[in-house]
């Protein structure tokens, strides 16, 4: 089993060369000629990706040469990046000399590129060299490196700052956050790097990636803190949410008698717990954290908190959004699509430039995405039963908007409005309808076959919505008069009942009350929009556009018209579709495509169940042949 002699001699001869190549290199590295050295290492510096090359340049004592060319000041590259030698063996003096090109105002760009990246891998690969390096470089000493225009430059720049953060042992981590934090460097990446004239290159995507996770770990303390009920400090913090939606102004006279009474209060504002809403902070995450964002929006957002809060704690329907328990959820959730805690992903570039946009760029997204929660809510038009799709409506928005990168937190507001719920729902539909299974020619059949049962379904609703009947208002001829009249369709649908009612019923009309009628035999068409007589004798009318795209008119034999405006759009969609099902003609309103969409959709998935995670073949399989003979048939007399 035993490999054949030429592989041995073909691998003894390979380590032969690398080995004579490493001493020829290492020759002319300590040779006393400047022009024959640099040559040298420049050739080394293409030679010393290969591991082979490396470790016999590295047994050579190859790296205590170079150490020794750095600290007389001459430039040299090192090979560490293989592992097979220990990071702990650069002397300090070697790391001043490095961190000397760094420091210097005017050194050639390969040098301090070069320089950077050597600190940073001695920062992140050695945790005593950390201390050396963090004592002779500062973040401060590396923000003049953000403001060049080389991106190369920039990249080492940010790779060194996510290095010595990272890497910064639990006594210095809050030195390092108030640096992170600070709007002189935060402005400088700005400006410089994400804003720069240069499009933003892989590597440099990475870094500003990471830096973000970096920042955004910041909250990770806060997060994992729960909420100490008999701590006065944070129960005041609850306190001072109850004033400012409801006192408006401190209040000298309370006493802690009187704290204890505001359960309804903190029933108004959303809490789970009404009696001892601290209890609400003691699950983690979001923990703490969830408290500090509420107590910013009431605090610098106080108009838009105190209309969340008082617009559903005044509402007397169970259609009210809880304040306390949403915003707890939504830091919860906040956290989870931004990995708050968890390390960077190598390879990975999602940085969002509108979070280096602002001081409190966290506690800004808050703000604008609890805003959201509250307007989908009440386009759901949710209870508190559905707490969790709501939710789930709601983060997907922010990923949808996330994924746009939108450059600032205005022009995330902008995404947000633009993907609202009737939005989402519509992209769900078309995501479903795109995916390669609802494609192949076997769905398509199906779908088709579907669709005129589904049509069927939607012209009977239409007409029985007829049978049931509807109010339209009366228009006057000089202004806007509140007089009602009432139209329904007869049970056999041959016959249109209408007549006039002093006032707007409250449930169907009888027949008996309606005094004139249209058989549906004499109807010669439907018109709708400018082109009913009411709105073309009308010229006030023709210019409100709401008016226009509510009305129809039926005209009928001997020339004679029921003109209509609709309540609503829903109402003159179903008129609309059912006047034209009753003429044989085709359903054409927004709302027939919808629900047909959606009724087809739900079909299909209902008779598609029992297929799923199969392949459905894009062909139909062949007939089998017929059998020889047909002996195997039962008999039954």
């Amino acid at each position: 089993d035993r490999p054949p002699l030429t592989v041995y001699w073909l691998n003894t001869d390979m380590l032969g060369k690398d080995a004579r190549a490493a001493r020829q290199l290492l020759e002319r590295i300590q040779s006393h000629g400047i022009d024959a050295r640099l040559e040298a290492l420049k050739e080394l510096a293409k030679l010393s990706a290969d591991p082979t090359f490396a470790t016999e340049f590295i047994n050579m004592e190859g790296i205590g040469t170079l150490a020794r060319l750095v600290e007389s000041g001459t430039h040299a590259v090192i090979l560490m990046d293989h592992g097979i030698v220990s990071w702990d063996l650069i002397s300090l003096s070697f790391i001043k000399q490095i961190a000397g090109y760094v420091n210097q105002p005017m050194v050639d760009v390969s040098i301090l590129q070069r320089s950077l990246a050597i600190l940073e891998s001695m920062v992140l690969n050695s945790h005593s060299l950390y201390h050396r390096v963090a004592q002779e470089i500062t973040v401060g000493q590396l923000i003049g490196h953000l403001q060049v225009s080389n991106q190369e430059i920039q990249t080492y720049a940010i790779a060194l700052i996510n290095a010595l953060f990272l890497k910064a042992p639990e006594d210095r981590r809050q030195e390092m956050a108030s640096t992170l934090a600070q709007k002189h460097l935060r402005s400088i990446i700005l400006n410089h790097v994400i804003r720069g004239n240069r499009p933003i290159k892989a590597e440099m995507a990475h870094q500003l990636y990471v830096l973000q996770v970096l920042t955004f770990n910041l909250l990770e303390e806060r997060m994992m803190t729960k909420m100490d009920p008999n701590d006065q400090a944070q129960r005041d913090i609850i306190f001072e949410l109850r004033r400012i939606a409801f006192d408006g102004e401190n209040d000298p006279t309370g006493t802690e008698k009187r704290k204890a009474m505001y359960t309804k209060d903190y029933k108004m504002l959303g809490f789970t717990n009404h009696v001892n809403p601290a209890m609400d902070f003691t699950q983690t995450p979001p923990g703490m954290l969830a408290l500090d964002n509420m107590l910013y929006l009431a605090k610098v957002h106080q108009d838009t908190y105190i209309r969340i809060v008082l617009e559903n704690s005044s509402r007397e329907d169970k259609h009210e959004c809880p304040f306390g328990r949403c915003a707890i959820e939504l830091t919860r959730m906040l956290c989870e699509i931004l990995q708050v805690g968890e390390l960077p992903n190598e390879g990975c570039n999602d940085y969002h430039p509108m979070f280096f946009t602002h001081d409190r760029a966290w506690e800004e997204f808050f703000c604008v995405c609890i805003q959201l929660l509250n307007k989908t809510w009440k386009e759901m038009r949710a209870t508190a039963e559905d707490f969790n799709k709501v939710m789930q409506v709601v983060r997907e928005q922010i990923t949808r908007a996330l994924a746009m990168k939108p450059s600032s937190l205005d022009q995330l507001k902008n995404k947000l409005r633009g993907l609202n719920y009737s939005e989402i729902l519509r992209l769900r539909q078309s995501e479903r309808m795109s995916q390669d299974d609802f494609q192949s020619p076997p769905i398509i059949e199906l779908r088709e076959r579907i669709q005129p049962e589904i049509l069927e379904l939607i012209k009977q609703q239409r007409l029985n919505r007829l049978c049931e009947g509807s109010c339209f208002r009366k228009l006057g001829n000089r202004r806007r008069q509140e007089k009602f009249w009432f139209c329904r369709l007869s049970l056999n649908h041959k016959v249109l009942h209408y007549g006039d009612l002093d006032e707007s019923p409250q449930g169907e009309v009888p027949f008996e009350l309606l005094s004139d009628k249209i058989p549906v035999s004499d109807i010669k068409s439907v018109v709708t929009g400018k082109d009913c007589p009411h709105m073309k004798e009308k010229s006030a009318l023709k210019q409100n556009k709401e008016v226009l795209e509510l009305a129809f008119s039926v005209l009928y034999d001997p020339d004679e018209t029921l003109n209509f405006v609709a309540p609503n759009k829903y109402e003159y969609c179903i008129w609309t579709d059912g006047l034209c099902a009753l003429l044989g003609r085709e359903m054409g309103s927004d709302l027939t495509r919808s629900d047909l969409d959606t009724l087809i959709s739900m079909e299909m998935k209902l008779r598609l169940l029992d297929l799923e995670n199969i392949t459905i073949p894009e062909a139909p399989p062949p007939v089998p042949k017929e059998p020889s003979s047909y002996n195997f048939t039962y008999n039954y007399s």
